[in-house]
C-alpha cells in the first residue's frame, strides 16, 4: 500500500448511514494515539462480521456517532502502548475482540483489556477471524447455550465465521456435532472443522434428512445464522428440554409457540455485546487455551484489500454460500 506520510493513514470510514456504498476510503487520516489503558496497533488484518453491515445500514440497535471506522476484530503488531499498559510492548503480535477507533484502517487503537497475545501457531489472517466469530460461539453454546459434553448439538449454517467456530469449540467440548451448509465447499469445510455429518441446506429435503439421522430424539441444542429462515423448522428438530440459540438473524418469521409447549423448549437470543466482563474473560481463557491445544484454528475465506471494503459488505450478506471467515488486508 502507498505510505502517506509519517502520522496519517488510510482508513475506511461511515460519514452516514446506508448500503455498502457509503463505506469511503481516505486518506492521510491521522493515526490514532494510544493513551493510559489503549494498545495502538499496525494492522495485518481485519475481520468482517454480518453485524458491520447491519450496524453500516443505520437500522441496527447500536449507532455509532457519525463518522466512524468500522472493525472491531484486528490482528497485527504493537506499533505502541499508553502509560499504564504492561502487559504489551511494542513488535508483539496480538489480536482484538474490540477496537476504539475502527479496525478497517492501517492502524487501530484498542483498550488493553480488549487485545491478546496472537500465537505463532496462527497467521494474521487467522487472529483477525477469531474475535466476534469465537467468541459469539462460546457464549451460545455454554454460557447460553449450558452445552454438555455427549449432547448434541445442530450448527445451523456451518461454513461461515460463526459456525466453523462453533463446530470446532463443540467438537473440542465432546459434543455430537452436525452441521448443514450450501455448497460442496462449504459442507467439506463443515466436516473439517469437527463436524460428525453435515447436510445440504439448499436441499428440499434436508429437514427430513437431519429428522432420520437424530431418530426419535431430536437435538439439544441448535446454534441457529438464520433464524428468519428457520426457526420453525428448527422446533420441529429439537429433543425434549431443547433450545435454539437465535445468533444470526435478518427478519421476522412466523412461529407456532405450541411446538415449544410439546419439548418445553425454549428460544434463547445471544448477544455477545451484553456479555459481563467476567464472561469476557471466561471466554478468552478458554479460547487462548484453544488455540495452545490446537483445536482452535480459523479457517478464512475472501480476502479484500481496504478499497474493496464495500465489495466485502455487499458479499457477505449476499454471496452464495459461506466458505470460511472474510478477512480485509491493508
Amino acid at each position: 500500500p502507498p505510505v502517506v506520510g509519517p502520522g496519517a493513514m488510510r482508513a475506511v470510514r461511515v460519514l452516514q448511514f446506508g448500503g455498502p456504498e457509503v463505506l469511503t476510503l481516505q486518506r492521510g487520516v491521522p493515526v490514532p494515539e494510544a493513551k493510559d489503558n489503549q494498545v495502538l496497533i499496525k494492522v495485518h488484518a481485519c475481520g468482517v462480521n454480518p453485524v458491520e453491515t447491519y450496524i453500516r445500514s443505520g437500522g441496527y440497535a447500536r449507532k455509532p456517532a457519525l463518522p466512524y471506522t468500522p472493525g472491531s476484530d484486528v490482528a497485527g503488531v504493537v506499533e505502541g502502548v499508553g502509560g499504564h499498559v504492561a502487559a504489551f510492548k511494542k513488535g508483539d503480535r496480538v489480536f482484538t475482540t474490540g477496537t476504539i477507533s475502527g479496525g478497517y484502517a492501517d492502524y487501530a487503537v484498542a483498550a488493553a483489556d480488549r487485545v491478546f497475545p496472537l500465537s505463532d501457531k496462527l497467521d494474521f489472517r487467522q487472529g483477525a477471524a477469531i474475535g466476534i466469530p469465537y467468541f459469539t460461539a462460546y457464549r451460545a453454546l455454554f454460557q447460553k447455550g449450558r452445552a454438555k459434553a455427549g449432547e448434541r448439538v445442530l450448527v445451523h449454517g456451518a461454513s461461515g465465521g460463526v459456525g466453523i467456530a462453533t463446530c470446532q469449540i463443540a467438537r473440542a467440548c465432546g459434543l455430537k456435532v452436525l452441521g448443514t451448509a450450501g455448497t460442496e465447499e462449504g459442507m467439506n469445510m463443515v466436516l473439517r472443522s469437527g463436524a460428525h455429518q453435515v447436510f445440504n441446506h439448499r436441499e428440499a429435503n434436508y429437514i427430513d434428512k437431519i429428522k432420520e439421522y437424530t431418530g426419535m430424539e431430536g437435538v439439544d441444542i441448535i446454534v441457529e445464522m438464520l433464524s428468519n429462515i428457520n426457526l420453525a423448522a428448527d422446533l420441529q428438530l429439537l429433543s425434549c428440554g431443547g433450545r435454539v440459540m437465535v445468533v444470526g438473524c435478518r427478519g421476522p418469521i412466523e412461529i407456532n409457540p405450541r411446538d415449544t409447549m410439546s419439548k418445553e423448549s425454549s428460544i434463547i437470543g445471544v448477544s455477545l455485546f451484553l456479555a459481563t466482563e467476567e464472561e469476557r474473560q471466561e471466554c478468552a481463557t478458554a479460547l487462548l487455551d484453544g488455540i495452545e491445544a490446537g483445536w482452535l484454528k480459523p479457517v478464512v475465506g475472501s480476502e479484500y484489500p481496504l478499497e474493496k471494503a464495500a465489495q466485502a459488505h455487499e458479499d457477505i450478506i449476499h454471496s452464495a454460500g459461506a466458505r470460511g471467515k472474510m478477512v480485509l488486508v491493508p
